[in-house]
């Protein structure tokens, strides 16, 4: 049962508050008939604090009225509560009536005069439809929360249904069309996901939801670049073990989000975390610290049996290949100071008990300032060597030896050296994952145990799918789209260790007692930037502006990959055109890693700067083009001369934007949306290669009609939506 949302166990209702929104709702009600019921029991009242009263007690009686109406609506559109809300909403209206003529005592006293009843005569009464207006409004909330829950269910499933058939499309064609309409159902499910996340009040499910909500914006480009290397190598049994591993952990994370929103496990049993060090040795200071209140609190067993269990726990340390034997020797030594300070309280507690004291004795109170200390002194033992050997590792991976070994022994089509370095691969990540482990005996908080374990999981799962990629690659080096999925998960990875230095510090600060404001879950990519479904933006904007922020930030990554799949089309690869177009996509996928809070660019100055560039690397590519189209004929010349103009007049919109002051916070996101929205047009602009352009020209009147249909809707710097922009990609041609 959760504590009243006043403070006050009289006004308890009996109903778990498992959100902030309910609880935040109910504060003012209670204020107010907190106000009402502890009003000073004189024997004579002023008009002024009668009119007051009555002014209260009416406000709650409509504003109870207004609440009710709107619960009834929503039980009228929601059968499976009609009953429970119905009553619930009878309730709250009986207790705001009798609260309405309790109150009632506007004029000067008739109804004493009277002997009729009021707040003042029957105190008690008053107390009763507090406590029953708090309940049935509380229920109301708890069941109106009820359908938020039923929302997520409802937009898992779709998500679900649709990732069924994602896993089984045969045809480019079709994951086009099926990823779009994926797009959008997860844009939906992430804002209500998001929602709830930041609505629930207990943090460790708030970790859980963030890690389970980290690991499906990572998995998005995942299942696009490995459903596309399988569809283009459909007989590569790594492409199709490296897609089936994302599917797998999608649903995974998406059953999480479930299991949080709901409280239920699939298994019918709650998933307990192991026990950390740090509780233990919380746990065990308590048991400790307490014999000063009372000698007789604990058995002596109680005590002794905590530390050994705590002993046992630090094997994960000294049993551990990567400890050093010099750690070893110091965490075994502190731990036989640990045994020795506990035998000494134990000694001293029972002399104390034998001589029946009634306090603890000076022997005793000494004993449990050097076993506290010896503790502490144990923890900040642990401490060291679980932070000094990520920081040690952090160092190591930074350089990304391995990741770039792999890469180019995958493009070289170098079985052997590839088999050599995932091997290498394979033991950094099994070093990531047991420094997890001990990080997470050390994190100091439930929040971070979690996002440890979320690290640990992350190093685990993605270490084989880096493998499985450049598996792939090898078997077929010339393939774009094998190489673009390395890269992703290579991507993943070097985030992953990004969000481990991140923790690291978080721990840090948890062990030296700088806490602050709360940051936001490490799990989840930083705020103050934008990517599909899962990111909020700092600066102000409104959700359907972020949505669509998020959108573009997504298509950039999918168009510059299609800009890289028409250039590899042409035979001459150092024609200016084709160098041109690269630049252009680079830039582009930069862009892209800024709406992740990834990549170089690190602030909005970066981001103008960087479009300004890209305008400039544009307006040369019009000038190449130009060159280029002289050796057409003209009916080609006249297609390609036209698309040149597009992409001139796009060049120099994008200039000017970028150029364009920005004052304030409102007028920065404006000026980012505006220059993603152009940067998309800009791309989908030069996305065609000359043969593309010959075979629009030859193009069906129906195709010609749908085009200009999707034209008018775009309505020049208009965002359209992700299916729209998804259909007309032509991101799976890849050779």
């Amino acid at each position: 049962m959760a504590s009243p949302p006043c403070g006050n166990s009289n006004f308890d209702s009996g109903l778990e508050i498992k959100t902030r929104s309910v609880e935040q709702t109910l504060i003012p009600l209670v204020t107010q008939i907190t106000t009402l019921i502890n009003h000073k029991d004189k024997p004579k009242k002023s008009e002024r604090t009668l009119a007051a009263i009555h002014r209260v007690g009416q406000a709650v009686n409509v504003a109870v009225g207004r609440f009710v109406a709107v619960g009834e609506a929503i039980a009228a559109e929601n059968q499976e509560l009609k009953d429970e809300m119905g009553q619930a909403c009878f309730e709250a209206r009986r207790a705001g009536d009798a609260i309405a003529q309790l109150t009632d005592v506007g004029a000067p006293l008739p109804s004493q005069q009277d002997g009729g009843v009021t707040v003042f005569s029957d105190r008690t009464g008053m107390v009763k439809a507090a406590r029953l207006l708090l309940s049935s409004v509380t229920k109301v909330l708890v069941l109106a929360d009820r359908i938020v829950i039923k929302q997520i269910v409802t937009s898992r499933n779709k998500v679900l249904v649709t990732l069924d058939h994602l896993e089984r499309v045969s045809t480019f064609q079709e994951f086009v069309q099926i990823f779009s309409q994926f797009g959008n159902e997860m844009v939906e499910f992430a804002h209500l996901t998001g929602d709830r996340q930041n609505d629930l009040k207990d943090e460790k499910k708030k970790a859980r939801m963030a890690a389970a909500r980290a690991v499906l914006e990572k998995c998005t480009m995942m299942l696009l670049t490995a459903s596309k290397t399988c569809l283009r190598h459909p007989d590569c049994e790594s492409a199709r073990i490296n897609k089936d591993a994302v599917f797998h952990r999608m649903r995974c994370a998406l059953e999480q989000v479930i299991e949080i929103v709901t409280e239920s496990r699939s298994c019918g049993e709650n998933k307990i975390l192991p026990a950390s060090i740090y509780d233990g040795i919380k746990d065990f200071k308590s048991g400790v610290e307490c014999l000063r209140e009372n000698l007789y609190a604990l058995p002596l067993q109680s005590v002794s049996g905590q530390m050994e269990a705590l002993v046992e726990r630090t094997e994960d340390f000294t049993d551990s290949p990567y400890t050093s034997h010099e750690q070893r020797q110091a965490i075994l030594g502190v731990c036989q100071l640990v045994r020795q300070d506990t035998e000494q309280l134990a000694h001293a507690w029972v002399e104390a008990q034998s001589a029946h004291a009634k306090e603890a004795t000076e022997q005793v109170e000494v004993a449990i300032l050097k076993t506290c200390q010896s503790i502490s002194e144990l923890r900040r033992e642990l401490h060291k060597v679980a932070v000094g050997r990520a920081s040690d590792l952090l160092k190591v991976h930074g350089e990304q030896l391995p990741l770039r070994a792999l890469k180019a022994a995958g493009a070289e089509g170098n079985l052997e050296a590839v088999a050599e370095f995932s091997r290498t691969l394979t033991e950094q990540k099994e070093q990531l994952v047991e420094t997890c482990r001990l990080l997470y005996h050390v994190s100091g908080s439930e929040p971070l145990e979690i996002t440890c374990i979320h690290a640990e999981e992350t190093f685990h799962v993605i270490g084989p799918q880096i493998i499985s990629a450049v598996q792939t690659l090898a078997l077929h080096p010339s393939s774009k789209i094998a190489k673009e999925n390395l890269e992703v998960f290579c991507e993943a990875w070097e985030s992953q260790l990004c969000d481990m230095a991140l923790l690291l510090r978080e721990i840090n600060d948890i062990f030296e007692g700088r806490r602050g404001d709360k940051r936001p879950y490490l799990s989840l990519p930083r705020p103050g930037y934008i990517h599909i479904c899962f990111v909020s933006l700092t600066i102000c904007g409104c959700e359907q502006e972020q949505t669509s922020i998020a959108k573009l930030g997504l298509e950039l990554r999918l168009l510059s990959s299609d800009v890289d799949t028409e250039v590899e089309k042409w035979e001459e690869q150092e024609h200016d055109v084709v160098r041109q177009s690269q630049s252009l996509a680079s830039m582009a996928y930069n862009m892209h890693l800024f709406t992740r809070g990834e990549g170089l660019l690190k602030t909005t100055l970066d981001l103008f700067h960087q479009a300004e560039v890209l305008s400039e690397e544009g307006l040369q590519l019009c000038s190449s083009l130009r060159t280029f189209s002289t050796q057409l004929v003209d009916e080609e010349k006249s297609s390609v001369v036209t698309e040149i103009e597009k992409l001139a007049v796009l060049c120099q919109q994008l200039q000017t934007g970028a150029k364009t002051p920005a004052q304030g916070k409102t007028a920065t996101f404006q000026k980012v949306h505006a220059l993603h929205e152009r940067m998309a047009c800009l791309q989908r602009s030069s996305l065609g290669s000359p043969r593309d352009w010959k075979e629009k020209q030859e193009a069906s009147a129906a195709d010609r009609e749908e085009g200009a249909l999707n034209s008018k809707n775009g309505n020049g710097f208009g965002v359209r939506s992700l299916e729209q922009h998804m259909a007309g990609l032509n991101l799976l041609e890849s050779k």
